[in-house]
């Protein structure tokens, strides 16, 4: 979904910009009305847009199914306790992987949950089935659902990774999450989306992982419990608010998920918390990069690679940053792919112009 002709704004337009986006001590701003909680702790604001993650089979969609279900009876379904004013009582499901047999299933059961007749469609709920379409077609579907739906509350996307080509791409990334906080501040909802995680880590997948982290109001996690496979455990791993108990639930006989009231949440780890594996996205701001690489390149390309890793180490050094060999080659990576540095023949060239 690379853009190549892009909209130069109009310096009226960025005027107009710059106006709407004062920010005075002397105004009054209202706090974000809260929607969405788990016990006393708050998960969605509307005006924000929070994730769950985890890997196949975690039950993921069982999970989200709760969360729907308490907006529609605007109630407590296993640990989500919901409350949209009125006028905010809409809720949008996307589900952009499943067949509408399925999709039909999962709006039985969140109708079941929500105690509501699962034989006749909700008012309140609209589900959209986006499996055909391309990531650029789902993404002006959704734009366009969005306006287009009154009192609009909530919506759920299911899952955001069929909205990008490349998975690892920074643009596209980029521009989902731009988008989401576009529209969860011009339409003042909350979104909730689900992505899964990678096979061999903890970490969301992708470059889009990376972004839901940085940006998201809360990143929920949804896990297979190791000691009993029946059950799924969900925490919170990344939240602005305080951090709630994490809780379990299973499938019942009526293949509808209820808590597991007997769970006791395993004790963290004593010590010295894991730390995080380096990531140049998160770990470095955007102004250290662009001084290093400003030292990086002060004479001018680069002929080769050794050279090139080189010259970052020594770079990003004069910022107070050491890289060994392998932290280089990442930023190196993570550099290439924001299009930050890019190779003219063999030699490496500082893209001063980059979009970050």
């Amino acid at each position: 979904m690379e853009k190549t002709n892009k909209k130069i704004p109009t310096t009226e337009e960025l005027n107009a910009c710059i106006k709407e986006s004062v920010v005075s001590v002397t105004d009054v701003y209202e706090q974000p009305p809260v929607v969405l909680m788990v016990g006393d702790a708050t998960i969605g604001t509307l005006g924000n847009f929070s994730a769950s993650i985890g890997k196949a089979k975690s039950k993921k969609t069982f999970n989200v199914s709760a969360i729907v279900a308490s907006a529609l009876c605007n109630g407590t379904v296993l640990h989500y306790r919901a409350s949209f004013p009125e006028g905010k009582r809409k809720i949008l499901y996307i589900d952009t992987e499943q067949a509408e047999y399925h999709c039909k299933k999962v709006l039985a059961r969140i109708l079941q949950m929500a105690d509501f007749p699962n034989d006749k469609n909700a008012d309140n709920l609209i589900m959209l089935g986006l499996r055909k379409y391309s990531p650029e077609m789902r993404l002006a579907i959704v734009g366009q659902a969005i306006d287009s739906i009154p009192d609009l509350g909530l919506v759920i996307i299911d899952g955001i990774r069929d909205f990008l080509y490349d998975i690892n791409s920074p643009n596209e990334s980029t521009e989902i999450i731009s988008k989401f906080m576009q529209w969860t501040d011009d339409y003042q909802i909350h979104i909730h989306t689900i992505l899964h995680q990678n096979k061999n880590d903890e970490h969301a997948r992708g470059h889009i992982g990376t972004e839901l982290n940085n940006k998201a109001e809360t990143v929920m996690q949804v896990e297979v419990d190791k000691e009993d496979k029946s059950i799924s455990v969900v925490e919170a791993i990344h939240i602005r608010d305080r951090e709630f108990e994490p809780f379990a639930f299973r499938i019942n006989e009526a293949a509808l998920p209820e808590l597991v009231e007997s769970y006791i949440a395993k004790e963290k780890k004593r010590g010295r918390p894991t730390k995080e594996e380096f990531d140049p996205y998160r770990d470095i701001a955007e102004s250290v990069h662009r001084t290093a690489l400003d030292a990086t390149f002060s004479n001018g390309s680069i002929a080769n690679y050794a050279d090139y890793v080189q010259r970052l180490k020594d770079g990003y050094a004069q910022q107070g940053i050491k890289l060994d060999y392998n932290k280089a080659v990442k930023v190196a990576t993570f550099l290439s792919n924001k299009r930050m540095v890019t190779k003219d023949g063999k030699e490496y060239c500082f893209n001063r112009d980059y979009h970050y």
